[in-house]
Parts: structure tokens; sequence; C-alpha cells
């Protein structure tokens, strides 16, 4: 049985009603699928999650029945199936579904972003250019619309013509983009993109970050990289992802950590090493306080709940 809110305007109920049985149809009563259309990814539960850490690609995040919590840094985001959430740039996040029975399952959907396809199309769209350089938050929660609703489906009706996603996949993202770009959310996609804005800046800093998190840290080296000076690059990286420079490197390597523990059967010794901590005790100590319980009694939970 699919779920929708009586709330919303009939034609919103009936697109998203679709989209929500589009998205069971092709999960197959599996939790997360991996579509053929690149960057599309599909998930459906039956019971509320627990928090879960990891790292939320620069992507557009679609309900279209249920409801889930998103948190970052200290803030907290809420979305479901009359509202999507964008993040413009790779996050590390918790995150948990608050909304879900064997009646009316979540579903859902997360499609990652072309931000080069994205440039390219506000050159060819002439779309009014946002010109402020100020830094915005990373991720946030933007009104749904018809039309998106509309797109996303016909992306998903190209699950059942495989021999046409390869020509048609793009031109549909591409609509989706624009849509995005048209959104209440479309100025804070476009920072991203400018080459001159903080935004821009930021986010190099943070594609470095994630691929050298086992180094030390320099903060004045990231600053200077980013043509900033060391205060304002942490104020606007503050802004943008809701914690500073170091408390974001800190939870890349906690969830990197969390990962080889639980997936790669590292042990908390080897997996301290592994992610660029030189103190066992102070993995210990920073594992505890971001996932309530030390390294060993944490994952035997988590494997337990598998």
């Amino acid at each position: 049985m699919i779920e929708y809110n009586e709330n919303k305007g009939e034609e919103f109920i009936k697109a998203s009603k679709k989209l929500a049985e589009s998205i069971d149809r092709f999960t197959d009563n599996e939790n997360q699928v991996d579509t053929k259309i690149p960057g599309l990814r599909l998930s459906r539960w039956t019971t509320p999650t627990e928090p879960t850490s990891y790292t939320l690609e620069s992507s557009l995040c679609l309900i279209a029945q249920g409801s889930k919590r998103v948190i970052l840094g200290e803030e907290t985001y809420t979305y479901d199936a009359t509202r999507f959430l964008v993040s413009s740039v790779d996050l590390p996040v918790v995150a948990n579904i608050i909304e879900a029975t064997s009646e009316n399952p979540y579903l859902g959907l997360v499609m990652e972003l072309d931000l080069q396809e994205i440039s390219q199309l506000i050159v060819d769209s002439n779309l009014p250019l946002n010109n402020s350089r100020q830094a915005q938050k990373g991720m946030a929660v933007g009104q749904l619309s018809i039309p998106l609703i509309n797109a996303f489906q016909r992306l998903l009706d190209l699950l059942v013509e495989e021999n046409n996603i390869k020509i048609l996949a793009p031109l549909v993202k591409r609509e989706i983009f624009f849509r995005l770009l048209t959104s209440d959310q479309g100025p804070r996609i476009q920072q991203i993109v400018s080459s001159g804005s903080h935004s821009h800046q930021i986010s190099k800093a943070i594609d470095w970050l994630k691929n050298n998190y086992t180094q030390p840290l320099s903060v004045n080296e990231l600053a200077s990289n980013a043509g900033m000076s060391k205060s304002a690059f942490h104020n606007h990286f503050k802004v943008m992802t809701s914690m500073t420079p170091l408390q974001f490197q800190k939870r890349l390597r906690l969830n990197e950590a969390r990962r080889l523990m639980l997936t790669e059967n590292f042990d908390a010794l080897t997996a301290t090493f592994e992610v660029g901590y030189e103190s066992p005790s102070q993995f210990s100590r920073e594992y505890s306080r971001l996932f309530g319980a030390p390294p060993l009694r944490d994952i035997t939970r988590l494997r337990q709940s598998v």
C-alpha cells in the first residue's frame, strides 16, 4: 500500500504516488539498489533505521513516501514527500529514516549532481547569475515541485528501456538539473560552480580533505590555497559545512574507521593508524563521542542489528 499526503493538490498527489509505486517496483524488496542509470540509487525500508554515519556525496535526494532526518554538524534537516534535500558538496553526515512501516515503506532516491553539466547548463540557459561571493550552507531542503517529480518519473521509466538509457538518461538528468537551478535552491548550486565564489573555494578544500584525511591538517595551508586569510577560511568553511576543518577531518576519519571495522574486519588498533590517528586512546575517546559507544561495542551492535 502506497500512502501519500492528502494535504497536497490532486496533481501533486497523483505524481508522488506514481513515483512511489515505481521506486517500490524497481527496488524489488531490497533496501538499496544501484540502478543501471549512472549515479541513481533507490531505497526501500520497512522500518525506521538507527542513525548511520556516512559521506553524502554532492547529490539531490528525494522521498516519494516516508521521511528522513540528516544531521550535519549541529544542523538538522528533515525532509519527506513534499521536500527534497540537496547537498552541493560531499559532506560527512549522520542520517536515519524516521518514518517507515511494512504497509507504507520508506521509498526514496538519490541522484548524484554533475557539477560540470550544471555549469554548462547555466551558460546555455542564460539564467540570472548569483553574483554573491559569500559562502552558503552546503546542504538545504527545498520545496518539491510537480515538474521535478515528473522528470524523475521519466528517468525511472527508462529502467524498463535499458537500451535507451545511454542516450536518453543524460537528457532527462539535464532537465532535472535545470529544474533544480530554477528552484528555491538554485542560487546555492550556482555558487558551487562559480569559480570566484567562496563556496567554490571551500568546495576545493573539501575535495582535498576527502582525499587526504589521513594527513596532518594545516588550516593555514588550506586557507592559503583557497586565497583567504585563516580567519576568513575558517568562517566560510563553518558556514558551508556546519563544522570546523578539524571537526570535518575528524568525522571523515571516524566514518572510514567504522567502515573498515564493519566491512573489512579491521581491528580497532589497525583502523586507528589506518585513518591517521597516532593515539589509540584519543581514537577510542572520539569514536565513543561520535557513535555513542567504544569501537568494539559499537561494531558488535551493528553486526547484531544486521
